[in-house]
């Protein structure tokens, strides 16, 4: 049996991959963070499925039930937010697999920066504004964040930057930011992207802490800053210039 680690995307249920809702119609147990999750993802489960919040477990009592379903005999769907290569807690809970002997694989899903991206019809790389994407989070009461990433660090590059698991913080980001970035930079939030409560803010740094507190938002949000979700006019691509050499060479 096998547990399979599933990209649940940023939370709709039909943002789900083809590969994803086979897994999930075949799992008897699935493990979800109700916190992020539209509860109609869950209708892909079979009649009779285990379903199991973990918004409320820490890692050794996930794992217990990921191994006591294994023991049983049952595949497992382990539903993570939006793909399980970014804050996911995949490593730690793939190592306590491993230590156990449980067989597992790994689905990717629909990043929840990439719903928001599509909710406000942006491309975050705009040819000679901006080619870069930084994908970071806040950090207070969490794990400390490597030193090299200071967020001043990231942004001196300008690139796009987006934030997860950061909107408590806003009014402290910002005061970090506005010095490379500036106070008229253009800044969008994006509440529970693809969800029916979802929310869009739109700002610059020098008034998104405002839009947020008055909002009232405290999680599942993504902020994302520069100019290209301001729309930013850059040139056009080379990929599609009229004037490429689209001849093959010899």
């Amino acid at each position: 049996m096998t547990v399979h680690f599933i990209g649940a995307g940023p939370g709709a249920a039909d943002l789900l991959t083809v590969r994803a809702v086979r897994l999930i119609e075949t799992s008897q147990v699935c493990l979800y963070a109700g916190t992020y999750l539209d509860a109609a993802v869950l209708d892909h489960c079979p009649p009779g499925a285990t379903c199991i919040d973990t918004q409320n477990l820490d890692l050794d009592g996930i794992t217990g039930h990921l191994v006591a379903a294994h023991e049983q005999g049952h595949d497992v769907a382990r539903l993570c937010s939006g793909d399980p290569s970014i804050y996911s807690a995949l490593a730690e809970q793939t190592r306590r697999l491993d230590a156990h002997g449980v067989p597992w694989d790994v689905t990717p899903g629909v990043p929840a920066y990439a719903a928001a991206a599509a909710r406000l019809g942006v491309e975050l790389t705009v040819p000679e504004v901006v080619q870069s994407v930084v994908l970071t989070r806040a950090q207070a009461r969490s794990t400390p964040m490597p030193q090299t990433e200071a967020l001043g660090n990231f942004a001196r590059t300008k690139a796009t930057l987006v934030l997860h698991l950061a909107i408590r913080h806003v009014r402290a980001l910002v005061e970090d930011l506005i010095p490379e970035y500036g106070i008229d930079c253009p800044v969008v939030v994006v509440y529970r992207a693809s969800q029916p409560g979802e929310l869009v803010l739109r700002g610059h740094l020098g008034d998104i802490a405002e839009r947020v507190e008055a909002a009232g938002m405290r999680q599942a949000a993504v902020i994302v800053v520069g100019a290209a979700v301001g729309r930013a006019a850059g040139a056009e691509s080379h990929l599609y210039d009229s004037r490429r050499n689209r001849i093959p060479e010899a």
